[in-house]
């Protein structure tokens, strides 16, 4: 799916997440994982990817497998250094609201996965 950097889209990933969670019959542990960790992807490449930039789009793919369930969304910013997150819990970095939406992505998620140059992000989890 494609939509525009606009905070109010985030609904329409809710949705679908919600779809899947009763098409596949989730169980409620993973839903709320895979709830939390995607919306705040999504979040992330509206507010910080895109810049809230409302013509530039985000893009949002999935696959839902036998043994896990993936999505990788992209923005269409410049993209940022991953491999140099501050960790939130850190006292130097407890004030600090930079980089506490990946580190919840990071225990959400059984897998996270940035690519080059860092506009795109996959997340997967495990459902058995």
């Amino acid at each position: 799916m494609v939509f525009k950097s606009e905070i109010q889209n985030i609904n329409i990933v809710e949705r679908l997440i919600d779809e899947i969670a009763v098409d596949h019959n989730l169980n409620s542990d993973i839903y709320g994982k895979l709830l939390l960790a995607v919306v705040e992807g999504v979040n992330n490449a509206i507010v910080h990817g895109n810049k809230m930039v409302t013509d530039k789009d985000i893009k949002v793919d999935y696959c839902i497998g036998d043994e896990n369930i993936q999505f990788c969304i992209t923005d269409s910013g410049n993209g940022f250094d991953f491999k140099n997150i501050p960790d939130p819990t850190k006292p130097e970095n407890i004030e600090k609201t930079h980089g506490r939406g990946i580190f919840l992505m990071k225990h959400l998620a059984d897998e996270l996965e940035f690519t080059e140059p860092g506009n795109k992000v996959k997340l997967v989890f495990y459902l058995k």
